[in-house]
C-alpha cells in the first residue's frame, strides 16, 4: 500500500474496527445484565437463549453475508447488517417479555454476522495477503477491548440505569458507525455482473446449522443426547447439511463453493481456528466460575481475572502479524500459538486459582496463543482462495470460529455437569444446569466451615480435570498446525 493510499486505508480500517467492536461488544456486555433481565421477566427457561440466540444467528448468517458480499458488493452488505443491528438493538431495549427479547436478539445476531464477517472480507479486498496479518491483528484487539469493556460497561449501565441501557448504548454508536462507513467505504468496488442468489442453498444451510447449534446448546445446558428434541434437531441437521452439499455440487453459483474444501491449506487453517475458538470462548465461561466457586472471588473480581487473557490476545496478534508480514509465511506463527496453547492450559490446571501471579502469567500466555492463531489462520485461508472467493473464504473462517466457540461452551458445560455428578455433587450440577452461576454459588454458600472447604477442594479437582480435557482438545489444533503446508503469502 503506497503512501498515497495510506490515509484512505486508515479511514477504512477505522470504520471496520468500529463495526467489529460493536458486534463483539454485544457478546460480552449482555451477560452482566442477565440477573436483572431474569428478575423482571421471571422466565428462567429462556434466559440462556438471550445470549445463545444471538450467537446462533450470528454464526448462521456469517457465510451467507460472505457470498452476498461477493455478488452485490461488501459496502452494501455491511451497511445492511449494521442497520439491522441498530434496529434490533432498539427492539431489544423495548422488549416487554422474554420471548420478545430473544426474538430481537436473534435479529440482532443476524445483523452482527454481517458487521463482523464483511469487515474482515473488505480487508481481504484492499490489503495484499502478506500485509493482512498486521491489520487482522488490529481487529483482534477490538475483540480484546470488547471483552474488557463489555462486562464493566454492562455492570454500570445495569446498576445505575437499567438493563435496557445495555442495548440502547448501541444506538448512538451504531448510527455514528453507519454514517461513517457509508462515507468512508464509498470507493469500494461493486460487482458489475448479474448475480443469481442460491436461495435453496441458503435455506438448507440455515436449517442445518441452526438445528446443529440449537442441539449443541441444549446439550450444554444439561439436555441428554437421547432426548427426543435433541435427536430430532441432530437428525434434521444431518439431513439438511447432506442435502446442502448435494445442492451445492449442482448449483452453478453456489453459496459455499465446495472446491474451497479441496484446498488443504484453507481446511487446516479452519481446523486451527475451530480449536482456538473452542479454547478461547469456553475459557471465558469457565474461568470466572472457577474463581468464584474455588477461590471465593466475587463476580466483579472474577471478571477482572479475565483481563490477562484479553491483554494477551492483541499482543499475540500484533507480534504474529508483524512476523507474518516480514517473513511472508504464516505456518510458523500458527504453529507457535498451537504449541503454546496446551502448555498454558496445563499450567492453569496445575495452578490453584489463589496463586494470582502464576495464574496471570498462564492466562496471558493463553491469550498470546490465541492471538498468534486467530488472525494468521484467517490470512492463510484467504491466501488459499481465489480473489473472487475472498468473501466466502473469510466468512467460512468466521463460521468455523463461531462453531468452535459454540461447541466449546456446550462441550465444556456438559462435561462440567458430568464431572459434578461423578464427584457426587448432584445438587451443584442441578444448580449449574439452571443456566446461572448464582444458583451454584448459593448451593456452595449453604455449606459452612469445614464442609465448605471440603466442597471447594472437590470443585478444584473438577475444574482441574476440565482443563485437562481442554488441553487435549488443544492438541488437535497442534496436529492441524503441524500438517499445514509452509507456503509463501502472495506479494506485498
Amino acid at each position: 500500500m503506497t503512501d498515497t493510499h495510506a490515509p484512505a486505508l486508515r479511514s477504512i480500517l477505522t470504520a471496520l474496527m468500529l463495526a467489529i467492536f460493536l458486534g463483539a461488544l454485544d457478546q460480552t456486555i449482555v451477560a452482566v445484565s442477565m440477573p436483572a433481565i431474569s428478575a423482571q421477566f421471571s422466565n428462567l427457561g429462556l434466559l440462556a437463549w438471550v445470549i445463545a440466540g444471538y450467537m446462533v444467528a450470528m454464526t448462521v448468517a456469517t457465510p451467507i453475508y460472505g457470498k452476498l458480499g461477493d455478488l452485490y458488493g461488501r459496502r452494501r452488505m455491511i451497511l445492511f447488517g449494521t442497520g439491522l443491528f441498530i434496529l434490533a438493538s432498539l427492539f431489544c431495549g423495548l422488549a416487554q417479555s422474554m420471548e420478545q427479547l430473544v426474538l430481537a436478539r436473534v435479529v440482532q445476531g443476524i445483523g452482527a454476522g454481517g458487521m463482523v464477517s464483511v469487515s474482515q472480507a473488505i480487508i481481504g479486498d484492499v490489503v495484499p495477503p502478506r500485509e493482512r496479518g498486521r491489520y487482522q491483528g488490529y481487529f483482534s484487539s477490538m475483540y480484546a477491548a470488547a471483552s474488557v469493556i463489555g462486562p464493566v460497561a454492562g455492570g454500570y449501565l445495569t446498576q445505575y440505569w437499567s438493563w435496557r441501557g445495555v442495548f440502547w448504548i448501541n444506538l448512538p454508536l451504531g448510527i455514528f458507525g453507519w454514517l461513517y462507513m457509508r462515507r468512508t467505504l464509498a470507493g469500494l468496488s461493486t460487482p458489475q455482473r448479474k448475480a443469481q442468489v442460491d436461495y435453496g442453498g441458503a435455506a438448507l444451510m440455515i436449517i442445518g446449522l441452526a438445528s446443529l447449534l440449537l442441539a449443541i446448546t441444549m446439550i450444554g445446558q444439561g439436555a441428554h443426547t437421547t432426548e427426543s428434541a435433541t435427536l430430532t434437531l441432530l437428525g434434521l441437521s444431518v439431513l439438511a447439511l447432506v442435502l446442502f452439499i448435494w445442492h451445492e455440487r449442482r448449483f452453478h453459483e453456489p453459496l459455499l463453493p465446495l472446491h474451497l474444501f479441496a484446498e488443504r491449506s484453507a481446511v487446516l487453517c479452519w481446523c486451527t481456528v475451530f480449536c482456538t475458538a473452542f479454547q478461547a470462548i469456553s475459557l471465558t465461561m469457565l474461568m470466572p466460575l472457577r474463581y468464584q466457586v474455588v477461590a471465593g472471588a466475587g463476580a466483579d473480581s472474577a471478571a477482572l481475572h479475565m483481563l490477562p487473557l484479553a491483554m494477551g490476545l492483541p499482543l499475540g496478534a500484533f507480534f504474529g502479524g508483524r512476523h507474518t508480514a516480514r517473513s511472508g509465511r504464516f505456518k510458523p506463527v500458527i504453529l507457535a500459538g498451537a504449541v503454546l496453547m496446551p502448555l498454558m492450559i496445563l499450567g492453569l490446571a496445575f495452578t490453584p486459582p489463589q496463586a494470582a501471579v502464576l495464574s496471570t502469567l498462564f492466562m496471558v500466555g493463553t491469550g498470546i496463543a490465541c492471538g498468534l492463531q486467530f488472525p494468521t489462520s484467517l490470512v492463510g485461508a484467504q491466501n488459499a482462495a481465489q480473489v473472487k472467493d475472498i468473501g466466502v473464504s473469510t466468512s467460512t473462517t468466521n463460521l468455523f470460529r463461531s462453531l468452535g466457540g459454540a461447541v466449546g461452551v456446550a462441550c465444556m458445560s456438559a462435561l462440567l455437569l458430568a464431572l459434578l455428578h461423578a464427584a457426587h455433587l448432584g445438587g451443584a450440577a442441578e444448580a449449574l444446569g439452571e443456566g446461572t452461576g448464582n444458583l451454584l454459588l448459593d448451593a456452595l454458600n449453604a455449606a459452612q466451615g469445614p464442609a465448605r472447604d471440603a466442597l471447594r477442594l472437590q470443585l478444584q479437582g473438577v475444574f482441574q480435570h476440565l482443563l485437562f480435557a481442554s488441553a487435549a482438545v488443544a492438541l488437535l489444533g497442534l496436529a492441524a498446525a503441524l500438517a499445514l503446508p509452509d507456503r509463501q503469502l502472495r506479494g506485498r
